[in-house]
């Protein structure tokens, strides 16, 4: 090891160690992880989205060489809306306040948006499960079984927008 590399080393061990002496670092250490950790399960579960999205698709293309139509438009709905979900759940706020805002979000409340944002997962399940009764059923009229796919979706949108009442404590932890 060169003393150079040997002189940045022991730089870089007394800022960690000048930094952690900061009152309050610890707290917003703490508070920045926890904002990581939810932008990466929101990212997660918007990539299992987007695998849903592309089995839609792949239904529509069925659909269109069988000719109906009507059901296509149908899924052309559900795929605009859960991109949108998918774009919400990409772009959502980590949860963050600046020093002067009047709402202040605490650990605890990080925790539940963690926790809200976890169970966005179970949307996941809901959805695959009912993309497989479409799938298996296609031959049929599926038109109905298209709407109660939107449906589906509205409401894990209609789930998404409560996240924001989490962060401004209108509502409390429990998903």
């Amino acid at each position: 090891m060169s003393s150079i590399q040997e002189g940045m080393g022991k730089a870089s061990n007394t800022f960690r160690d000048l930094v952690r002496n900061i009152p309050g670092y610890k707290g917003y250490k703490d508070k920045q992880d926890r904002r990581e950790a939810d932008k990466l399960l929101r990212l997660h579960i918007a990539g299992s989205f987007d695998t849903l999205r592309r089995r839609i698709s792949t239904l529509q293309m069925d659909l269109t060489e069988k000719g109906q139509l009507s059901v296509v438009m149908t899924l052309e709905r559900a795929l605009m809306k859960l991109q949108l979900l998918i774009d919400r759940l990409k772009t959502a706020t980590y949860g963050y306040t600046g020093l002067f805002d009047e709402v202040k979000v605490d650990e605890k409340t990080l925790d539940a948006l963690y926790n809200f944002d976890a169970s966005l997962e179970d949307g996941v399940v809901q959805l695959s499960k009912s993309l497989d009764i479409f799938g298996s059923a296609l031959p049929a009229d599926v038109s109905k079984l298209a709407g109660e796919l939107v449906m589906t979706i509205d409401a894990l949108n209609e789930r998404f927008s409560e996240r924001q009442d989490l962060i401004l404590g209108l509502r409390k932890g429990n998903p």
